[in-house]
């Protein structure tokens, strides 16, 4: 059973239901009840067209849903439109069903949720790491979301800077490669159409710091699959003309002159994507370009990445520093100090961090990276004792 590929045609068919007629969680509900059947039927008899057999599947739940529900009777005459057998129209509606769910009844954080646990694959776990909460308030938000929209017809759309966001974290998410499907790759596509649709700054912002992300994808791990780090990047192997492109697109925003946070930080991806090589990164300017954002956003995220470049710019003692003003429970804050002590020379704090990091590290890939940093100081640590 090819779980990708359901899970690729699974935004399809919710907008299908959605266009019917059918409220968004019991959309979502007939949805999910297809894709357990298509796990059961499809080894032994896969159909020709899977996305016609998925909209035909979880519409007929529907209405065998609504049927039972007293409360909804004036629903059954939708059976008069069941969809006909047959192929369904090749029609994208992704980055529709991404506007419907950023419905104005709901907040930007629920719609945002929402949307990434329905539209965009992700678990609960996910997107609660994406929002620093814990996973049962997010279990909760989603919840809460869900009810607010059910039996809410959608034809008011929310608003882009909501999309925008959704979009944002679904990058992340795919940009982390500790999902199956390729959601870099779908959020790069999706923003695209919103770009060609919105002829707004950020939205040039979100796509230009994109690509000059994924430029680097090919590079960001070893054969093994393990991480390789920016500053230890073959910098050959970054997509020049993804580059190219991001930085002209960022170029077209900036000179707008209505800055937000996405060009600034497309403008910092920029400034790395820039320098032939690590030494020769333009750190000063990075750090301004984060003071910048940190005043957009007051995120304690931005302050961290901050924190990191001023170490770089001005010494690993300015950095830890402005590390001291975070709250210690940030995550990835271990591991920021762990380097800095590296740098710094001290070695056995360093290990420790890097260890502490490895422990509360949000997948596989990056807990791994950060149990080899700690044990290459303590073998470092090891040789210095025995001279």
């Amino acid at each position: 059973m090819d779980e990708v590929l359901l899970r690729s045609l699974t935004p399809g068919v919710l907008a299908v239901l959605v266009r019917r007629g059918a409220d968004f969680a019991a959309a979502e509900d007939a949805v999910q009840d297809a894709l357990v059947e298509a796990v059961r039927v499809w080894p032994a008899d896969p159909p020709r067209d899977a996305k016609g057999w998925l909209v035909t599947v979880a519409w007929r739940r529907f209405l065998d849903a609504t049927r039972a529900d007293a409360s909804r009777r004036r629903r059954e005459d939708l059976v008069d439109q069941e969809p006909e057998p047959g192929p369904a129209p090749a029609v994208d509606d992704t980055l529709q069903l991404y506007f419907l769910c950023a419905h104005p009844s709901l907040t930007p954080s629920s719609a945002v949720a929402l949307t990434l646990r329905a539209v965009g694959g992700l678990t609960t776990r996910q997107i609660a790491q994406a929002y620093l909460v814990p996973e049962a308030t997010m279990a909760q938000r989603i919840s809460r979301a869900k009810r607010t929209v059910s039996g809410v017809r959608f034809e008011q759309p929310g608003d882009a800077a909501t999309v925008l966001r959704v979009l944002y974290l679904v990058f992340n998410e795919g940009y982390s490669g500790d999902v199956d499907l390729d959601l870099a790759a779908e959020a790069i596509r999706l923003t695209r159409q919103l770009a060609a649709r919105f002829d707004h700054p950020e939205v040039a912002g979100l796509l230009a710091l994109m690509l000059l992300h994924h430029a680097r994808r090919a590079a960001r791990t070893a054969p093994d699959g393990s991480l390789v780090p920016l500053a230890e990047q073959d910098r050959g192997r970054w997509d020049t003309g993804m580059i190219a492109e991001g930085v002209a697109v960022l170029q077209a925003a900036l000179v707008r002159d209505r800055l937000g946070e996405f060009q600034a930080q497309a403008a910092i991806a920029a400034l790395h994507a820039d320098a032939p090589a690590a030494e020769e990164t333009d750190w000063p300017q990075i750090v301004e370009w984060y003071d910048e954002l940190a005043r957009l956003t007051d995120s304690p995220v931005v302050r961290l990445n901050r924190a990191v470049a001023v170490g770089e710019a001005d010494g690993p003692r300015a950095g830890l520093a402005a590390l001291a003003a975070l709250d210690g429970s940030l995550p990835r804050r271990a591991a920021v100090a762990a380097y800095l002590h590296e740098r710094d020379g001290d070695l056995a704090t360093a290990a420790r961090l890097y260890a502490e990091a490895a422990r509360k590290a949000p997948n596989l890939a990056e807990r791994d990276h950060l149990t080899r940093r700690a044990a290459r100081i303590n073998a470092r640590l090891n040789a210095l004792r025995c001279d």
